[in-house]
């Protein structure tokens, strides 16, 4: 890839992380090529920047902006053992009681849960990750972690 390129890659993940209008699909594909171009080692430190930025930011970047999508976030993550909690069927219990999702039913009525179970996070600036198409190595898999550490912590600060 040309310096060009890179840059031009760089310039368009910097401006969809930070636009918040931007689609969240054009922001996924972007975010997913830098971080598989990094994990190959094929990415500048702009690339690096703009995801670590995610990393290192406050919560409100990975935040989900509602309390069924954390929760199939939350189901997700554990399924994915992306998510280490001291008794996480408890807090999983905890959190559907108290937002009326214990049925299948209840469960099948919020497409935020679902979209959750799937590993699509619905974030608080509108923005759609998708914890399924981010790379199992370097910064993708870094990323997944936050994510479901900021999840841990919404479900327990929701169920406290």
């Amino acid at each position: 890839m040309t310096a060009i390129a890179r840059h031009l890659t760089a310039v368009a993940l910097a401006a969809a992380i930070i636009a918040p209008g931007a689609q969240a699909a054009s922001w996924q594909d972007q975010l997913s090529a830098a971080a598989t171009q990094l994990s190959q080692g094929n990415g500048t430190q702009q690339d690096a920047g703009s995801l670590t930025s995610l990393l290192t930011g406050g919560t409100q970047a990975l935040a989900a902006g509602s309390m069924p999508n954390v929760a199939g976030v939350f189901e997700y993550c554990v399924k994915q053992k992306l998510l280490i909690a001291t008794d996480p069927e408890n807090v999983r219990n905890q959190l559907l009681d108290k937002l009326g999702l214990s049925t299948p039913q209840e469960q099948s009525e919020k497409p935020g849960y679902l979209e959750g179970l799937t590993g699509l996070l619905n974030t608080r600036n509108g923005q759609q990750i998708n914890l399924n198409t981010l790379s199992n190595s370097g910064i993708g898999k870094k990323i997944k972690l936050k994510a479901c550490d900021v999840i841990l912590n919404q479900s327990l600060s929701f169920i406290s």
